[in-house]
């Protein structure tokens, strides 16, 4: 039997509306998905740029539910598929904003807007990753994103947040296009978060490098 074709969340205007029914909405997903483990810094799908998603059918539903229960089992605020080995554009996200607000969705093929110089009002709190299990360091990226995709069917659909949630937002775009967020530290604080990831052990499964 084919798996269920759903829209995701209803847009109001411009923006998906991401906040409402979360809980039964990440619930489903993950009912119908299986996690899978973790990829890790060193595996080569995070080091490059993902291919566009060209096929809106049911694989790609699946491949979502399995992104949900993946973030869930590894108790993430958001995950990319190359994170599971898969390379498709490709993100899921169940995230609080700095207004303890939650926002669950997806996005296929993001882009990120680019904010004027003038809008752009830098966050620089810690920041953290499921393929650099256990270490958190400080970047500075804009507390407000604004990212264009498309959703289960190929329909346009814009997502925004502000805080934490468009740090997330930022993040899981990085991902697709082959950046994981120690990339864009300094030497020092790149080394520093590779001796956190070796002297730390990650809650969940994750894939070794050969």
């Amino acid at each position: 039997m084919a798996q269920q074709q759903e829209t995701g969340p209803e847009t109001t205007g411009e923006f998906v509306v991401d906040t409402e029914d979360c809980a039964e909405r990440e619930a489903a997903h993950r009912a119908r998905g299986a996690a899978r483990p973790i990829t890790v810094v060193g595996n080569p799908v995070l080091h490059r740029e993902c291919a566009a998603v060209t096929e809106f059918d049911d694989e790609l539903s699946r491949l979502v539910d399995d992104m949900f229960a993946s973030q869930h089992a590894a108790e993430g605020v958001g995950l990319a598929a190359n994170q599971i080995g898969v390379d498709l554009k490709v993100f899921v996200y169940d995230c609080p904003d700095d207004d303890d607000v939650r926002h669950v969705g997806y996005v296929c093929n993001p882009v990120l807007d680019e904010l004027p110089a003038g809008e752009r009002l830098l966050d620089e709190s810690n920041e953290g990753c499921l393929s650099v299990p256990t270490a958190y360091v400080p970047l500075a990226r804009p507390d407000y994103a604004v990212v264009r995709g498309q959703d289960l069917q190929g329909k346009p659909i814009v997502v925004r947040g502000s805080g934490y949630f468009a740090r997330c937002l930022q993040h899981e775009t990085d991902h697709l296009n082959g950046y994981l967020y120690i990339d864009r530290l300094s030497k020092r604080d790149r080394k520093d978060a590779l001796r956190q990831m070796a002297d730390g052990t990650p809650r969940y499964d994750t894939v070794p490098n050969d």
